[in-house]
């Protein structure tokens, strides 16, 4: 991806022709060697960082005028900081092993830069010039190419983590193997969701096939044509999400005690299964292999009145506590007039909140988000909009 990004773009390419350091990490442009003065008059080297506006594999007129910086503040030749350069400081951690101690910004006074080339070009020669006062050929011109240029799990770059600075939460998730077993209403908003995280690889389970009412309970649109194909749920599933994410994996069955090897390696698992033996088998086997995971349910009815209402379930699973899991939190029999979730009503908008809980505990999980309670279990009443944490540390 980033030889390609590098040739395709002229912006690119030519500030590597022209002997500039330059590499892609995530969807970061970094800049490195870049000579500057310190505040003791000593010339230094530094790096620039810039996020990428991308159209698919195609640079964009860069969205913001601002660029980080690792190094100290660059100084003139006689030790006096730099003006004209707005700055913040901090100790930044980008992501993809790239982290700045300032936060620059230098607005050019037309409508800002026209390109990549332009706007790197243009800082290094403000931070650099004082260098090449002090130090003869202190340049950033090196002539220099990085000897491993990394492609990642995207399909093309993730510019939303980059341009607001979460890159390095994202590479949390980046050594997880996620197996989503079943891909019912609830299992397909999952996969959506996990799918736009670097994950390592996303493993598919499920034995049905995409029917009509699927596509009522499922993201996205299919056309009348592929729901006359019927293609099995995991690769109408993988087809769609291998455009964005490079390992995606459809295993077209049920998992049963026969089978549940296929999970060694998860790291962490979404359930989105029917209650029954072949759901014991699994949670028992994602224990025995120490991995994390998250259930989910879903219980709906109608009133009298002709209106529905009910309860979503989401109960995580940890090495550190599980105990909950068979004391009733998840049902392993199928069925029953006094099972809560055994109602099989089921509507896209609670699939996709189920799912989204569902993804947050597991970031939550990850050290993604902030968990006050670290609760491993919570509902979601329909009719009080109340959410209730349960099974806390």
């Amino acid at each position: 991806m980033s030889r390609e990004l590098f040739a395709r773009n002229p912006d690119l390419k030519s500030l590597r022709d022209e002997g500039y350091f330059v590499e892609i990490r995530g969807a970061l442009l970094v800049m490195r060697e870049v000579p500057y003065v310190d505040s003791k008059k000593c010339v230094r080297r530094g790096t620039l960082v810039s996020g990428l506006t991308l159209a698919g594999d195609v640079t964009q007129k860069p969205d913001s005028h601002q660029v980080w910086f690792d190094g100290e503040f660059p100084c003139n030749a006689d030790g006096t900081e730099l003006k004209g350069i707005g700055h913040s400081s901090g100790n930044y951690d980008l992501g993809n092993g790239v982290t700045a101690k300032y936060h620059f910004s230098s607005k050019p006074r037309d409508s800002g830069y026209t390109d990549y080339h332009e706007k790197m070009t243009t800082y290094a020669g403000v931070i650099s010039g004082p260098a090449a006062v002090l130090e003869e050929g202190a340049n950033p011109r090196v002539f220099r190419t990085p000897e491993d240029e990394r492609d990642g799990v995207f399909n093309y770059l993730d510019t939303a983590s980059a341009r607001v600075g979460i890159g390095a939460l994202s590479e949390k998730l980046s050594h997880e193997t996620v197996s989503l077993v079943g891909l019912g209403g609830t299992g397909s908003y999952v996969l959506d969701l996990v799918a736009k995280t670097p994950v390592r690889e996303i493993r598919l389970f499920d034995g049905d096939e995409f029917l009509q009412h699927n596509a009522f309970r499922a993201p996205g649109a299919p056309a009348i044509e592929e729901l006359r194909e019927v293609f099995p749920k995991v690769e109408y599933f993988r087809g769609i999400y291998s455009r964005m994410h490079r390992r995606v994996v459809a295993h077209r069955t049920f998992l049963r005690a026969d089978n549940v090897h296929l999970l060694d390696g998860t790291t962490f698992a979404f359930l989105s299964m029917d209650a029954g033996e072949d759901k014991r088998g699994v949670v028992r086997h994602l224990e025995k292999i120490g991995a994390a995971f998250v259930d989910v349910g879903m219980g709906l009815d109608l009133d009298a009145d002709g209106m529905l209402g009910g309860i979503l379930r989401v109960t995580a699973s940890t090495p550190e506590k599980r105990d909950h899991v068979h004391g009733g939190r998840i049902s392993f029999v199928g069925g029953g007039a006094d099972d809560v979730y055994a109602s099989n009503i089921q509507v896209v908008e609670l699939n996709a909140m189920n799912a989204a809980l569902a993804v947050m505990k597991w970031k939550k999980i990850r050290g993604f988000y902030r968990d006050a309670e670290r609760e491993h279990h919570s509902t979601y009443t329909t009719e009080s909009n109340l959410l209730i944490n349960g099974d806390l540390p």
